[in-house]
């Protein structure tokens, strides 16, 4: 029987790794993810798993941990943030490269320097083309979901890579919410037995990891990265719909709010949505046709559905809440990208905001709407970039 309970992220998904049971997790502490891997690691101490937590000295030897764990056979996880995360980052291609199906929170937080530990979107951004796949949350709920699914989509035959959980730092992470825990059974028969896949601890059948290869094979090898890459968006899809039939809750690659019959709308990751849904309500009380799509996955990124889902649409703002310096904000380069194959489409600008943890204010989404409308009706863009909220 479902369990309704009123908790933060950081615990709903140190809960979800205590239902799954991982064979190894290894941790170094780090805010704002020290918390969830101090609850799970409650959870070891007091024998409700009996999984080997491997501490270590830096995030650096923690996924080295995972990658030799998960190479040797183990189903493995761990979790970080912003920093912590930097420091992982030559290791990451090491983990993906080898198909390596590591399951990874990441409490997002901005990057230093000035040093800031509150949430913004610059720590998973600036490591999106590591080949690790990426799903995204709204809220405490969709990271305790989205942890589940994570296991079986990263261990699926047909693709074995690692994965990314993103969920806000602090907004999510520490906040308490109302959420709802699927029954012990239930997670363990979804999530099923770990199947190791030329594990190196099987002696009989030797083999190695990440072997030198030049120009030989190099560049044939990373095509096959991007064609394991391709069939992602499939497993995703099979796997939240079996997801679905457990707990009764719908994910697909994004949200769609109110976007079917609406003329403006607005794109955003994380926590944010919640925030510019009330705001369309609002809006579309006053017969404003305005809607939102707020993407789960983003590696891969589902290049000709966002495509689809936005180009009957007359204007749409990206907002980003990580910045590109030099160059727009991620996730704009990303839908300017989907929409330029349809050789017009609606009229595209790009919003930075709530960098290093900056309130969003629905007085902010309400002028991003106005700048919206104005816009479908005839007017130019002013700035095609431009920063929500900033002090002049």
């Amino acid at each position: 029987m479902a369990k309704m309970v009123a908790i933060t992220g950081n615990e709903a998904v140190a809960n979800a790794f205590r239902q799954i049971n991982p064979d190894v997790c290894a941790a170094y502490p780090i805010t704002p993810a020290t918390d969830l891997m101090q609850r799970f690691a409650g959870y070891v101490a007091d024998g409700e798993v009996d999984t080997e937590l491997v501490l270590v000295e830096s995030e650096h030897s923690a996924m080295s941990a995972c990658i030799g764990a998960a190479a040797a056979g183990g189903r493995v996880a761990t979790a970080t943030s912003s920093q912590g995360l930097a420091l992982m980052w030559e290791l990451l291609h090491i983990a993906s490269g080898d198909c390596l199906p590591i399951v990874m929170p990441v409490v997002n937080r901005a990057l230093s320097a000035p040093l800031n530990i509150h949430g913004d979107h610059s720590d998973a951004m600036y490591c999106r083309d590591t080949g690790w796949i990426q799903l995204w949350s709204e809220n405490a709920q969709e990271a305790y979901d989205n942890a589940i699914m994570a296991f079986r989509i990263a261990e699926h035959m047909d693709i074995r890579l690692p994965v990314m959980v993103n969920m806000d730092g602090f907004i999510i992470s520490h906040s308490i919410e109302t959420m709802e825990f699927l029954d012990d059974k239930k997670v363990k028969d979804f999530v099923g037995e770990f199947k190791a896949v030329n594990p190196l601890l099987d002696l009989d059948n030797p083999k190695s990891y990440g072997p030198l290869i030049l120009t030989d094979y190099y560049h044939e090898y990373k095509r096959l990265q991007h064609e394991t890459m391709g069939r992602v968006k499939d497993v995703v899809i099979s796997v939240s719909k079996e997801y679905a039939k457990l707990s009764g809750r719908s994910y697909d690659l994004f949200d769609s709010y109110r976007l079917d019959d609406a003329e403006i709308a607005i794109v955003v990751l994380g926590s944010a949505a919640g925030t510019a849904k009330d705001v369309i309500d609002e809006y579309r009380d006053k017969g404003i046709k305005a809607g939102l799509m707020r993407p789960r996955l983003f590696r891969p990124y589902p290049y000709l559905e966002v495509a689809d889902a936005l180009k009957h649409l007359k204007a749409v703002c990206v907002l980003d809440r990580s910045d590109s310096f030099g160059g727009y904000g991620p996730v704009f380069m990303e839908v300017s990208s989907a929409l330029y194959q349809l050789g017009g489409g609606p009229k595209l600008f790009n919003k930075i905001y709530g960098l290093g943890g900056r309130d969003f204010m629905p007085s902010q989404v309400e002028e991003v709407l106005n700048e919206l409308g104005e816009i479908a009706s005839g007017s130019p863009i002013k700035l095609v970039k431009d920063y929500l909220g900033v002090r002049e």
